[in-house]
Parts: C-alpha cells; structure tokens; sequence
C-alpha cells in the first residue's frame, strides 16, 4: 500500500517548533498500516526538519540560540537580497535537512519516548510550509 498527501503547516515564528501532531493529525491512511514506513519532504530551502526532545520547550529555544550564534545574519553574506535572514536559514536548513523516514507499527509512529518531529523555522516570517508525506507499508 501507497498513500502520498500534501501537508501543510501554518506559518510559525521563528524557531523550532513540536510538529508530531499536527503530522499526525493530518495523516490518511496512518491508522490503516500494520507495518511499514513514513517518508516527510520539506518542501522549502530556508526551514529544516529534525527529530529530537518532546517533552522540555527549553531544548527547542536551546537550539534556536546556537544556531543564532553559529550562523548569524550579520555575516557577509553575498545573497543577501531577500533579507539578512534568507541565507542563514538556506544554512539551517541544509545543516539539518528537509526529509525524515520514520517506521511504522499498528498505525502509529515508532519514535522514541522523548522524540517528536520539529519544524525549524528559518526565517522571521517563513510563511506557510508543505511537507509531502509518503506512506509505505501494509
């Protein structure tokens, strides 16, 4: 069994944010899979996926301060014409990447107790994001 939707999240500031739910949520045909796979592809250059803590918010704002101090807007950048923001998330999100593979069992997500699926947001306004999901398995 296939099943292969568009996902889309509302705008978020910037930052990393707890997706797993509204993936979730989402989702057709999740409940319907005994075992297989969850393929996610962000499909944008200045945002990121990630798996890591569900549970502690200060893990996420951890983050967004490291990558603020390792990869700052106030460097020379030479694409700069969309905002000081646009190439320090095309570095973001290249450093954490945009896809997922998640395993699935009796309709549910086999990730670990404390991990939850992130969104990255890059940019000050990111807008809108879409994820395509691919859904493997029987």
């Amino acid at each position: 069994m296939w099943h292969q939707q568009t996902l889309t999240l509302g705008a978020k500031a910037r930052g990393f944010h707890l997706i797993t739910d509204e993936i979730v949520g989402q989702l057709n045909g999740l409940w319907d899979v005994r075992v297989g796979q969850l393929h996610l592809l962000l499909q944008h250059t200045s945002a990121s996926l990630t798996l890591n803590e569900n549970c502690d918010p200060t893990v996420r704002s951890d983050m967004e301060q490291h990558f603020l101090r390792h990869v700052p807007e106030s460097a020379p950048y030479q694409h700069d014409y969309e905002g000081a923001d646009d190439m320090p998330a095309h570095i973001k999100s290249s450093l954490l990447g945009v896809s997922l593979l998640i395993p699935v069992h009796r309709g549910r997500l086999m990730l670990g107790t404390w991990q939850g699926i992130w969104l990255g947001e890059h940019r000050v306004q990111g807008g809108a994001r879409r994820i395509v999901a691919t859904l493997q398995g029987e």
